[in-house]
């Protein structure tokens, strides 16, 4: 998978300002702050054959892909190779790389939480409940603690998170 770092993509963007540059965050997380000149497709609406085939980017060139630190961004490339365009280029760390360098960025006026985050504080509110409702109401509710944990452990090893997917569904438009 290609890679390449945020201040050699904004000496190219410079050169060239139309270069394709996705942000594939939630529109919550993009409207919050984003690298100028991203365009939004959040990853789970990404749909590579169609943005191609409508011509809304060019098959020829690279399309530079980016979200919070880098992992959606890989998984967007991802979908972009299975769907016969290897030419996905991610942005190495994402937007938070891009703002650490001090590169442009446009800062929306809400505040949010990154979906890592959300997916922490709801795994840790299963746990504890479990925990709670197992101790002073059931024995059975310690399975819920169980259950969070064994989520956890299979997405960290699998490298997908069907929480997340379900946070990002409730986190897609600004308030």
């Amino acid at each position: 998978m290609k890679t390449i770092a945020p201040a050699q993509l904004h000496q190219l963007l410079k050169a060239q300002p139309d270069l394709p540059l996705l942000d594939v965050r939630t529109p919550v997380e993009y409207a919050e702050m984003h690298a100028l000149p991203a365009r939004n497709i959040p990853l789970d609406t990404l749909a590579p054959k169609e943005l191609l085939d409508s011509r809304d980017l060019p098959e020829n060139q690279a399309i530079y892909l980016l979200c919070r630190t880098g992992a959606r961004a890989k998984k967007a490339a991802e979908k972009f190779a299975r769907e016969g365009f290897p030419r996905a280029v991610v942005v190495e760390g994402g937007t938070l790389a891009w703002n650490e360098a001090g590169l442009p960025v446009e800062r929306g006026a809400i505040k949010v939480m990154s979906l890592e985050r959300l997916v922490r504080i709801a795994a840790g509110s299963l746990v504890l409940s479990g925990i709670v409702l197992g101790s002073f109401v059931h024995r059975g509710f310690f399975g819920l603690s169980a259950f969070a944990g064994a989520g956890l452990v299979f997405a960290g090893i699998v490298d997908f998170c069907g929480m997340a997917l379900l946070l990002s569904r409730h986190t897609r438009k600004p308030a």
